[in-house]
């Protein structure tokens, strides 16, 4: 009868063992098992024997849950190696009772996976795929709408795949327990890497860049992801980022909207020749005027930016008339 209350040899050594496998996880339910079932044990009369396999068996389970959690931090730097993914999800889920080593884990890995994805990032911008395709992402910075463009839209393919590889990490995890906050703020750690480099080169654009149609799709592009990536990471330090990084866009817009328009108005709009056709300089805003409304048609929010860019424009034009 006891003997169904002990380890087997076999039990002993895979939890004793230096790697983990399969047989480290079935022997671990054991030791729980044996210890619930100790109730039963105590209920037929052999307290003393149930409360030393109880204590027996809990120090069984914290020496491997400590194993297990030495292993689970080094190994979870390779979620994406085969034969891995499977056990570290186990891993995670028996982690789960221990809150603190699995918060230790999962801060390694978001310290792991932020060094990734900078990497990835940097690579993708000047270096490009494997064998040069696609090209490097800054071969394009002479085109501003594109390099943005294009950076933006590698940040949006890769933070999913990132998720995704949360999702993996986490999948063992009981349903009754929410993970949901804890992939949410662990995608916003991964993700924070990726704000200095992706900042430094946008407002490099936003001060050197002075074409009022560049800086318009550029401010149209942030506020696109702006909105789409809140809803991938809400209240991550990326979604600041491009927060900001949206406002300055549209006051470098609208400022070097406003100084062409000064510029074209600094000799007084003179009065019309006798054909009445209209005078220098006022072909020239009115052709960017509809250039710009022509990109806000399209744009998300286009109603509030017609009323900034026809106010930018008309109100100065109508003064000097």
């Amino acid at each position: 009868f006891l003997k169904s209350f002990q380890l087997t040899q076999g039990e002993l050594s895979a939890l004793r063992e230096a790697s983990i496998t399969e047989d480290f996880f079935a022997a671990l339910e054991r030791v729980q098992t044996i210890h619930t079932n100790c109730r039963t044990l105590m209920q037929s009369g052999h307290q003393t024997s149930a409360l030393d396999i109880m204590d027996q068996m809990a120090l069984y389970q914290e020496a491997a849950l400590e194993r297990l959690y030495r292993w689970a931090q080094t190994h979870c730097r390779n979620i994406e190696a085969p034969g891995v993914s499977q056990l570290l999800a186990q891993a995670m889920a028996k982690l789960q009772d221990r809150p603190v080593l699995f918060k230790y884990v999962l801060t390694e890995y978001c310290t792991c996976r932020r060094a990734v994805l900078v990497h990835l990032f940097i690579d993708a911008l000047t270096k490009g795929g494997p064998g040069g395709t696609p090209r490097p992402i800054e071969a394009h910075a002479h085109d501003t709408k594109r390099y943005v463009g294009d950076m933006l839209a590698w940040l949006h393919q890769a933070i999913p795949g990132e998720r995704e590889n949360l999702l993996t990490l986490l999948r063992g995890c009981d349903a009754k327990t929410d993970v949901s906050e804890e992939i949410q703020q662990a995608l916003s750690n991964i993700s924070e890497g990726v704000c200095h480099p992706l900042q430094v080169r946008v407002d490099q654009i936003l001060t050197t860049d002075n074409s009022v149609i560049s800086l318009y799709h550029v401010s149209n592009l942030l506020r696109f992801y702006l909105q789409t990536f809140n809803q991938v990471v809400p209240g991550s330090t990326l979604e600041s980022t491009l927060s900001e990084l949206y406002s300055n866009s549209e006051k470098a817009f609208l400022s070097t909207l406003q100084n062409q328009v000064k510029q074209q108005l600094l000799e007084r709009v003179e009065a019309p020749p006798a054909d009445l056709s209209p005078s220098p300089g006022i072909p020239h805003l009115l052709s960017l005027l509809r250039d710009i409304i022509s990109i806000a048609s399209v744009a998300e929010g286009r109603q509030d930016d017609i009323n900034k860019v026809v106010s930018c424009i008309m109100d100065p034009l109508l003064q000097a008339i």
